[in-house]
């Protein structure tokens, strides 16, 4: 399917899930779990290379990063042909919320449950079950520390009512 084509297409879906659905069904991606959203228009140049889990939030903005050209700098600059493209995967696990504005290089898997802060490089592997942000994204905090904070978040604005 032409990659034009995809991209305008994407547009067409009001909403992050009914674009996930169309991705999944078109084959777009390497592979994309159930209850997935994808709030973002822009699809990664080798989408093949991206393979998404299950109840996944990806916001606004997002990069996926599936290959590096800048072999085509050097090939120019040396007058050769000897420096080759760099290509590789992107795999993020289950339960994983990925904030707007973050960029994620090829090569890197994100485990489960993980939380993703936004503006967020992702350079390298995130374990499962952490809170990570930053450039580069590194590993700041525990999923279930994230989970008993949100909870206790939830709980005071149902008292306040």
């Amino acid at each position: 399917m032409n990659r034009r084509y995809m991209q305008f297409r994407s547009f067409l879906f009001r909403t992050g899930g009914k674009r996930a659905a169309w991705l999944r069904k078109k084959k777009i991606f390497g592979a994309i779990g159930e209850n997935v959203r994808i709030q973002d228009y822009h699809l990664p140049f080798i989408p093949q290379n991206v393979f998404i889990g299950s109840n996944v939030r990806i916001a606004s903005g997002v990069t996926f990063v599936t290959h590096d050209i800048s072999y085509q700098v050097l090939n120019n600059l040396y007058k050769t042909n000897v420096f080759k493209e760099k290509a590789g995967n992107i795999v993020i696990g289950d339960n994983v919320f990925i904030g707007g504005g973050t960029m994620i290089l090829y090569n890197v898997r994100i485990g489960n449950n993980v939380i993703v802060g936004a503006g967020s490089v992702v350079t390298r592997d995130l374990p499962d079950n952490s809170v990570c942000a930053g450039v580069p994204c590194r590993k700041i905090g525990e999923f279930d520390d994230f989970v008993q904070k949100r909870l206790k978040e939830s709980k005071g604005l149902e008292e306040s009512k």
